[in-house]
């Protein structure tokens, strides 16, 4: 495993990190199989885990926590977020502070996800939506920072909508978080355009989720894929969505070279970007740990592949799927 510095933080984070989305009531989720991945991710020398309380109403931090206390002596950074009060994903322009994060919420949130993990510190806590509006009422800063000299967090982040990257630059530009999470992939590359030079900058660490764009680009998708009643890839993977992706994902399998695989591609992308601390994909098998964490080890794409890669670029719009 490959470590980078993770901002001004100095912590020393895994290249791969561990999105816990998927095990907080994804379809298929089985808690005895999450645990043996995320042992084994341990073992593999992953030490960044990405969870929320909105993942399954704490049940992927009560996993973590878990995993924390079975490693007492290992170095093991937890990152949670907390919802918005209006459970609105994403978040939209006439949104309020008041209606997401006023401060008596971010509290009550914080003593939760402690009690959910079964620590005294959270390493990393993150706003689950975002608007830059919102600068202009610091309240959310001043508890967050409130709570930060108390001892019960280490840094402060924000978690970006979807394909709005440009929609956390002022935040980071004015020096009030330590971290963004945005989506970051072979198709979503707008983070490059003014996003990641403001945070290589500022020295702001990034965190990229969605490398696989919701799994597309494991390129095991067809157009005729369908999921169990519920599930909430049935709402993000509507037809004309589904149909445009396959397409644009049919048209990058040429480029995998042989002995490689699409997800290696998909990684070892993001991770040419030096500005980039980690990359979390959800893993919630033990296959799919061991596979991405051998594309880490593998190392950066050659440069002429990486610049056909960038080729694929997608530049989308939020929508009423998107969410």
């Amino acid at each position: 495993m490959k470590y980078r510095r993770f901002g001004r933080t100095n912590w020393n984070v895994s290249e791969l990190g561990y999105g816990m989305w998927g095990m907080g009531g994804w379809t298929g989720s089985n808690d005895d199989a999450s645990l043996r991945s995320l042992e084994r991710a341990v073992e593999l020398g992953v030490n960044f885990f990405d969870t929320a309380f909105a993942y399954g109403e704490g049940h992927s931090e009560r996993l973590l926590g878990k995993l924390i206390r079975a490693h007492p002596s290992t170095r093991l950074y937890a990152a949670t977020k907390i919802p918005p009060k209006n459970l609105q994903w994403p978040s939209r322009r006439t949104f309020t502070l008041e209606d997401c994060f006023p401060p008596d919420h971010i509290e009550d949130y914080i003593h939760r996800s402690l009690r959910n993990l079964g620590v005294s510190r959270i390493d990393l806590i993150q706003l689950h939506t975002w608007e830059d509006a919102w600068l202009a009422d610091d309240r959310w800063n001043r508890k967050l920072e409130e709570v930060k000299k108390q001892g019960l967090i280490g840094a402060i982040g924000i978690s970006m909508n979807r394909w709005e990257a440009w929609n956390g630059i002022e935040a980071v530009r004015a020096g009030v978080v330590d971290a963004v999470q945005v989506i970051y992939n072979v198709f979503e590359q707008s983070p490059d355009d003014g996003l990641v030079p403001a945070c290589r900058e500022k020295d702001v660490a990034v965190i990229a989720r969605v490398p696989f764009d919701e799994g597309s680009l494991t390129g095991s998708l067809t157009k005729s894929s369908r999921w169990p009643e519920g599930d909430w890839r049935n709402t993000y993977f509507v037809p004309e969505n589904l149909s445009l992706t396959v397409d644009r994902v049919e048209a990058l399998k040429p480029l995998v070279p042989a002995g490689s695989t699409l997800p290696e591609l998909a990684l070892r992308f993001i991770l040419a970007n030096p500005t980039v601390g980690t990359v979390i994909p959800g893993m919630r098998k033990l296959a799919n740990v061991e596979a991405n964490a051998a594309a880490i080890d593998a190392g950066p794409l050659p440069a002429p592949l990486h610049q056909e890669l960038r080729k694929h670029r997608w530049d989308r719009r939020p929508t009423k799927w998107s969410q």
